[in-house]
């Protein structure tokens, strides 16, 4: 059987196959379980390279292209083209995700839902880095809705290659869900204050191709339209980290004069390509020290896909 033929066959499957039943005691042995990783990665100066000529912000339309050099601080968020598992493609679930914590099915469908990053000192283009990663919360939502859901929490320290200090302290959250295609609603997102600085720019089918390159991710959804489809939108999902680091790098884009100290941020609607994306920013005025920036990513049809707090 060809290989489109079989991708045809199993999307088929997927879109008209019942999920598997609900196994308790194998979601609760697997929620118990320790789950660790570690992986090494070299700050390479070409990687970097080729994540500023696929960002808007530093591939030199709008402002002349300034290269990375060796030895010069790693960009605030920088850090997450790095740092993958390198898993064979015969280790990676149907939907082309790596099984690294992620529960037993028939929680297969994974979503970006949000993080927190802190910066404690900076990396260095060229630096070796290890980046040790743990479990270090399980959560289940909507199990007594008939629509449940497992968020899953990383914590992840990033030390130098040979020592113990952490340079920057990650956590980030997914969630898995067990139930086929359903076809969304956008949640109402209302509060925003006026915007101090914007930053528009359009994802493209090859944005989607070159990050998911950069950070070795097959997962189908970014990928493949009638895998997407098959879960329920109307095209390729605009990767929830490369939303992220929009956020803080449109925010130094105009602000280059911040230094974050922490970022927290949440996805709230999915953003899919070909449909634009503007960044706001704002100071936030009910900041006691005035030092904090309030941001957030809306497309074209004023939905909004993610909010996020930096500290300065």
């Amino acid at each position: 059987m060809s290989l489109l033929r079989t991708l045809a066959r199993q999307r088929r499957l997927l879109s008209t196959t019942p999920p598997p039943a609900l196994d308790s005691d194998a979601l609760a042995s697997w929620i118990v379980s320790e789950k660790k990783l570690s992986l090494t990665d070299t700050v390479h100066e070409e990687r970097v390279s080729d994540l500023y000529v696929t960002l808007p912000t530093r591939d030199g339309t709008r402002t002349p292209y300034v290269a990375p050099r060796a030895g010069s601080a790693l960009g605030f968020g920088h850090h997450l083209a790095f740092f993958h598992p390198r898993n064979p493609e015969n280790a990676l679930r149907w939907d082309g995700t790596d099984a690294d914590f992620c529960p037993p099915e028939p929680f297969t469908r994974r979503m970006w839902a949000g993080g927190r990053m802190e910066w404690r000192s900076s990396l260095r283009i060229g630096e070796t880095v290890v980046a040790h990663s743990e479990m270090l919360d399980v959560q289940k939502k909507g199990f007594d809705k008939g629509s449940p859901m497992v968020f899953v929490k990383q914590r992840i320290e990033y030390k130098r290659a040979g020592s113990d200090d952490v340079a920057i302290l990650e956590e980030r959250s997914h969630v898995y869900l067990a139930a086929l295609a359903s076809r969304r609603h956008a949640k109402q997102v209302t509060g925003m204050p006026p915007p101090d600085f914007s930053f528009h720019y359009l994802p493209s089918p090859t944005t989607l191709f070159r990050f998911s390159a950069l950070t070795f991710n097959g997962h189908y959804i970014h990928l493949d339209k009638d895998y997407a489809n098959s879960e329920g939108y109307s095209e390729r999902l605009v990767h929830g980290p490369l939303t992220a680091l929009m956020l803080l790098d449109a925010t130094i884009f105009h602000n280059p004069e911040v230094k974050p100290k922490t970022f927290e941020y949440r996805a709230l609607n999915p953003l899919v390509v070909n449909k634009g994306i503007t960044i706001h920013g704002a100071w936030d005025r009910a900041s006691a020290d005035g030092k904090a920036l309030l941001v957030w990513a809306v497309d074209d049809e004023d939905v909004v896909g993610m909010s996020g707090r930096i500290s300065v």
